[in-house]
Parts: C-alpha cells; structure tokens; sequence
C-alpha cells in the first residue's frame, strides 16, 4: 500500500481511538483539516461510510466497526514491523550469501573476508566456491565474484583488482633442461600445468602480439581445476604453467619462478564484485560494498 494509504488507516484508528477529529489530529501531529480529509477520502474510495459525525462526537458506522475489526490487527502488524526494524543495531548484521569462482578462494578470504569480518563483528558470510557460472538471483545469493568480462550486465560490478595479466611460467631448472621459449610455437616442446574448465575442456593459452593471435593447447601433463593447484606444481617443477600475475608475484621476484614471452600477454579485466541494482540494498551487503570500494 502507498504511505498516503498508511496514514488514512492511521487516522482511522486514532479518530475511533480518541473520539474526537481534533483530538486525532494532536495525536498525530496532523491540523484537523488534514484528518477530516483524509477520512473523506477513504470514504471516498471505499464508497461507504465510516463515521457518523455530529458538531459534538464522531462514532464508527456499522460498517466502520467491521473495518476497523480486519485493518486494526494488521496495521498493529505493519507498526510492529517498522518499530523492530529501526531496533536493529546501527552496526551492519546478519548473514551475507556470495558465490567466487574456486580459483579466487584463498585470495578471496586473505585480502577481503579477514579484514570484512574484523571489521563488522556482528556480520556473517556464507561463501560457495565453484568452477560454474551460475545466476546468483535464482540460487540465492546476496552477490558473486567474476572476471569483469563475465559479469551479467543487468548487474552492478565492483572491481576488486586491477586488470590482470597471464604470464608463462617456470622453475629456473626447467627451462635450463628443457630450452627457453622464443616464440610461442616453442611451448608446444615443453609440458604443461593446464586448467580444467567447467565444460570439461582444456583451457587453451590466449596469446597476441602485433596482430598476431594464438590460443595454444599445450599437451597437459596436469590438469587441475584451481590456480593454487596449478601454482603448486609449477613450483614442484612438474612443467609450464599459464598464471595470473598477482599469484606469482613474490614467486618470481623471489627467483622461485620465470616468466617468459611477456609481451605476447594482454591485460584484461580482474575480478568483480557484482550484485543485482535493487532499489534498497540491504545493510550487510551495502557495508561490504562500501568495504570493497574503500580497498
């Protein structure tokens, strides 16, 4: 129902309450005008009515106590309900449902959660982690996390990083035993640490320079579903992996990892935190988006 609905119920209940349309509208904050015509305009609308009116009193028609009878319990619902949410603590609570891609997990919960959940001690989050795209209206979830270029555009997008950019990857020892790559034909001679996507495909190693493009299926030798997975064998030396910067950095500043073929890697954009444009957000995911936006 419109507020202006809200406030001829209201007037109602406080002219059958006091007796009096002046006593109404001091109780209400209303000039006796106001509540005279907001009576008559419900009257209006119902086509009936619900005041008998004399120069000293007013009483409720027969029909009038039948309707104060079915409206009352539910205005004194609707009043409830309004007093109990301005109750709520000011501090953000309740449960936040959000749905990651499964190779943004650990980074997801290092850089955000941790600090979130520190921050706003009454919050609780719910996080499913899964390789699928899903729509996170039809399976419940408050907000999801994908690469920019993912995201539905009937959504709100967040940027949680900047761009990303994959790089080819090894241990110093492999490609001292096994060459280092000059062109990108040159991987095709090495083995590969490759994702697995959610289709069951191989992910094929997007490549461009100067108008050239390459998407190469480098010969597996091992699959995995997860970035961390992958990162843990590259290291192990198990071959040639193709990882996003921000998982390798200490890696390769460390010496642990190098990189190679570094100019025929585009940037593209990272992961977003994306939510449905609803008119009212609630208190809990507005403080988390607020949290992602402030870094």
């Amino acid at each position: 129902m419109h507020r202006s609905g809200l406030i001829e119920l209201e007037v109602v209940m406080a002219v059958m309450r006091l007796g009096t349309f002046r006593a109404a509208a001091q109780a209400l904050s209303m000039s006796p005008t106001a509540v005279s015509n907001a009576i008559a305009g419900l009257e209006s609308r119902l086509n009936v009515r619900l005041f008998h009116r004399t120069t000293r009193s007013v009483a409720l028609t027969e029909a009038g106590e039948r309707f104060v009878a079915r409206v009352g319990p539910a205005l004194r619902e609707i009043q409830q309900a309004a007093d109990e949410i301005h109750s709520l603590p000011s501090e953000p609570s309740g449960t936040l449902r959000i749905n990651i891609p499964q190779s943004a997990g650990q980074l997801f919960l290092d850089q955000i959660v941790v600090r979130f959940l520190a921050r706003y001690p009454l919050m609780r989050l719910e996080i499913t982690s899964e390789a699928r795209m899903i729509d996170i209206v039809a399976e419940g979830y408050d907000a999801g996390i994908r690469l920019g270029e993912s995201v539905p555009q009937d959504m709100i997008a967040v940027p949680l990083m900047p761009d990303i950019r994959m790089q080819i990857v090894a241990t110093p020892g492999w490609f001292a035993t096994h060459g280092t790559p000059q062109t990108p034909d040159d991987l095709y001679q090495h083995q590969g640490i490759c994702m697995r996507m959610a289709n069951g495909g191989i992910y094929r190693w997007e490549l461009s320079r100067h108008g050239q493009h390459y998407a190469l299926a480098i010969p597996p030798r091992l699959a995995t579903s997860d970035f961390f997975t992958s990162l843990t064998a590259v290291r192990a030396g198990l071959g040639v992996g193709f990882l996003p910067g921000f998982y390798i950095e200490e890696d390769l500043r460390a010496g642990r990892l190098v990189s190679v073929l570094d100019d025929w890697t585009q940037p593209f954009q990272g992961l977003c935190l994306y939510y449905p444009g609803h008119r009212h957000i609630p208190e809990g995911l507005r403080a988390f988006i607020d949290f992602v936006r402030a870094g």
